[in-house]
């Protein structure tokens, strides 16, 4: 993908949600695997103290701006990206789309039990949408083979990795060799919303964006985390200054 936008080091696609979903659509007609990753501010901390998340990160074939403050900080440094898109959103796109078309998907991540209830609910949501197979995300080593075989027998179009960041990036990009889905992407804790287990923030807060606010009310203990935010948009302002 060209016109890539730079915060950071870290090179995002300029696409918004329908976009992106059409290009990850166009992708499961194409030869090879594909990975898809949505940064959000805190993602883009760790990768600039951490030069192989970066690299991995880049190494996507999509990189899409979850959280308001990339779209922020695009704007600050003079290469606005129009819209937030967040994995959540570009996820339900491609169901809402995909839904009788025959395309399938994987779901991979969470505690036991919660990819389950995710597709039973998804199913509900989207008649006609096809999940080939599912699995939480814990294993060791010898489960990490079992669960790729089983995504490898399966043969989806989309993969949806569902293990927190970094682990799911650094999953994906080392495993990219080995898995016969045409893509792969980092979800973060979508399963669990989509099993109902965790509630997203009203439409109000997320057209606001202020849903980091949100979730902090609901989740105090996200405190410290949450200042990656901050930190996030002084180096940015700090960039612009000094580059």
């Amino acid at each position: 993908m060209g016109n890539k936008v730079d915060i950071l080091g870290v090179n995002f696609s300029p696409m918004d949600i329908e976009s992106s979903a059409e290009k990850i659509i166009e992708m499961t007609g194409e030869e090879g695997f594909h990975y898809v990753f949505t940064p959000n501010s805190e993602m883009v901390m760790a990768a600039v103290k951490d030069e192989n998340f970066k690299n991995i990160l880049n190494s996507a074939n999509i990189l899409t701006a979850d959280g308001i403050g990339i779209v922020y900080a695009s704007k600050i440094l003079g290469r606005p990206i129009s819209q937030r898109a967040s994995g959540y959103d570009i996820s339900l796109k491609l169901m809402e789309r995909l839904a009788g078309t025959g395309k399938s998907f994987y779901f991979f991540g969470a505690s036991p039990g919660v990819a389950e209830k995710a597709k039973e609910n998804l199913l509900q949501k989207y008649p006609g949408i096809i999940v080939s197979g599912t699995h939480d995300g814990y294993f060791d080593k010898e489960e990490e083979k079992k669960v790729i075989e089983d995504i490898n027998s399966k043969k989806p179009d989309i993969l949806f990795v569902c293990l927190g960041s970094p682990k799911q990036e650094k999953w994906i990009f080392e495993n990219r060799d080995k898995l016969s889905a045409k893509v792969a992407m980092g979800l973060g804790g979508c399963l669990d919303v989509y099993a109902g287990n965790v509630k997203r923030a009203p439409d109000i807060f997320i057209k606001l964006g202020l849903e980091w606010f949100y979730r902090l009310i609901k989740e105090p203990k996200r405190f410290f985390r949450m200042l990656a935010l901050p930190k996030f948009m002084i180096n940015v302002i700090s960039h612009k200054i000094f580059n």
